[in-house]
């Protein structure tokens, strides 16, 4: 027997036209990946890859606004260890002024000349404290301070003060602190510094000469942060034979634990070195020849400010190459306190310059590895796309050329 199967043309035709359309999408999808070089263009290409692009997209531009800030930090704390620098090079100046003017063979005149040159080089490191970032914010504001954090020089005991909130910002693994502490480079604390000047108030029976060192710390647990005065009381050169024995009494403003005595010996007639340690954690050596009714006065300073201050005022009134001498020599001693503390603080600002270039070597690092997540998930693979449009284009063009055959076979074309 025989079987026959009828089809009908139209249904033909349309199922022709159905398969071109689809080939015809498709092609046009293949298309528009190659142009965009993405295999996801739309969310319903690849749900699943299409949100973990999203995701990367988010994290890259996380990690560009980290890398934004922190590059404004840098440039902060760049400027802020520059300026350290130059404060530093300005007290260095300012400490061979000072010991220039310990000369004896000066006068009067030329030292209130060298003060003079001194209180110019005060203001400069006065506005170097002082000075802004590009954005104007201070360099050395801490934790947080008025536009201008240091203030002086005002009343006393506390001639000059900082504005603001002691301390330094803490970093994290993508930003560094805006700015410095400059409470801790600029100011001074009597326990921690032992910062103190030393000024002769009433030396007796001109013109013998008596001098003293540096304050020491020797038990910062002990310091209160008085002032004090130490008082000659006398000088006994008999109840010994050689030797003299120089007695005082230590006056304590604010009065904590005092008042104090002591006494010391040396051989008459040798070069005399009192060390003086009844001042609860400190110590300083009186050198010359002491007299009854000499006094000292020992003061707490609370700045570098504060040091350069009293070394205009005592070279600048110095009548004598002894008083000179004194104020060089404390000059001297409180200066040095200060540029080790600017540069302690400058070492910091070179840590954290350097914890900057870590963090943007991790976020390039990281930025990478965001950026090859983002195109493992919607990038196309040019060659597999290349080939897949090719073969498409092919199919295509085959189904419409199959398709322009197919039409013509009707019996009216048959019968023409």
């Amino acid at each position: 027997m025989s079987s026959f199967l009828r089809l009908g043309s139209a249904n033909a035709y349309d199922t022709a036209l159905s398969n071109i359309m689809n080939r015809q999408s498709s092609l046009a999808n293949l298309q528009e990946n190659l142009t965009s070089g993405k295999r996801v263009v739309r969310a319903s290409d690849d749900p699943t890859a299409a949100a973990q692009a999203e995701r990367a997209v988010t994290r890259l531009a996380r990690i560009q606004t980290d890398q934004r800030a922190l590059e404004a930090q840098r440039n902060s704390i760049t400027q802020a260890e520059a300026t350290l620098g130059d404060v530093n090079d300005a007290l260095q100046n300012f400490r061979e002024l000072a010991a220039s003017a310990g000369n004896a063979s000066h006068s009067a005149l030329e030292r209130k000349a060298i003060a003079t040159q001194l209180t110019g080089l005060r203001d400069q490191i006065f506005a170097f404290a002082n000075r802004k970032d590009t954005n104007g914010l201070p360099l050395f504001s801490a934790l947080g301070s008025a536009s201008t954090p240091f203030v002086g020089p005002q009343a006393l005991p506390q001639d000059y003060t900082f504005n603001g909130l002691p301390g330094q910002v803490a970093s994290n693994e993508v930003a560094i602190p805006y700015a410095l502490d400059g409470d801790r480079a600029f100011m001074n604390l009597p326990a921690r510094d032992g910062v103190f000047n030393v000024t002769l108030t009433n030396v007796a029976a001109p013109p013998h000469e008596i001098r003293t060192g540096g304050v020491q710390l020797t038990n910062p647990a002990l310091v209160t942060g008085s002032a004090y005065a130490i008082s000659i009381t006398g000088v006994d050169t008999t109840s010994v034979p050689g030797t003299t024995t120089v007695t005082y009494d230590i006056a304590e403003n604010p009065n904590v634990t005092g008042p104090f005595s002591g006494s010391a010996s040396y051989p008459t007639n040798s070069v005399v070195n009192i060390a003086v340690t009844a001042i609860p954690g400190l110590s300083l050596n009186i050198m010359g020849a002491p007299a009854v009714g000499d006094t000292m006065a020992v003061d707490p300073r609370p700045s570098v400010f504060s040091v350069m201050d009293d070394a205009i005022r005592d070279i600048g009134n110095a009548t004598t190459s002894n008083a000179a001498m004194q104020a060089v020599g404390q000059a001297l001693n409180n200066v040095d306190i200060g540029m080790s503390r600017i540069s302690s603080v400058r070492g910091q600002a070179g840590d954290l310059l350097n914890r900057a270039d870590r963090i943007s070597s991790n976020q390039e690092k990281r930025s990478i590895q965001v950026e090859g997540d983002r195109s493992r998930a919607e990038d196309l693979d040019m060659v597999k796309g290349v080939s897949d449009f090719q073969n498409q284009q092919t199919g295509y063009q085959a189904a419409l050329q199959s398709y322009a055959q197919v039409q013509k076979l009707s019996l009216f074309n048959y019968i023409s």
